[in-house]
């Protein structure tokens, strides 16, 4: 059962667009709007970050947010859509789906085996 404060896939999609936008002041500060592995790695970041948030259904909305405005902001500039080809579109919107998907679905685990995983013992036994 999903916890009553993750984000609804709408939510998560706005705030994914949200937070994609205010991350190219960010990368123009660093000098990164242009496609390198550092804007990469911000918004995969961006997406597990929102991801963590939200539904495990609504992964795909945050990938796609991250997508759109990675490639139309940081590849092609000034708000264009461009398409490098299949293979490389279908990789950068993989990897923000996929790291939104991972959190998301981390955070979905029931507590008790959250906690497992973290001190090491067997969640499905009582502790001695």
């Amino acid at each position: 059962m999903t916890s009553p404060l993750r984000l609804t896939a709408a939510m998560s999609g706005a705030v994914a667009l949200l937070a994609s936008a205010a991350l190219l002041p960010a990368l123009a500060v660093l000098g990164e709007l242009r496609p390198t592995w550092v804007a990469l790695a911000a918004y995969a970041l961006l997406a597990a970050a929102v991801g963590r948030h939200s539904r495990p259904a609504a992964a795909p909305l945050v990938g796609l947010a991250a997508w759109l405005f990675h490639n139309g902001f940081v590849e092609h500039r000034h708000g264009a859509l461009g398409w490098a080809g299949p293979a490389p579109e279908a990789g950068h919107l993989l990897l923000f789906t996929a790291a939104a998907l991972l959190l998301s679905a981390l955070a979905a685990l029931p507590r008790p085996v959250r906690s497992a995983a973290r001190t090491g013992r067997d969640a499905w036994r009582p502790a001695a």
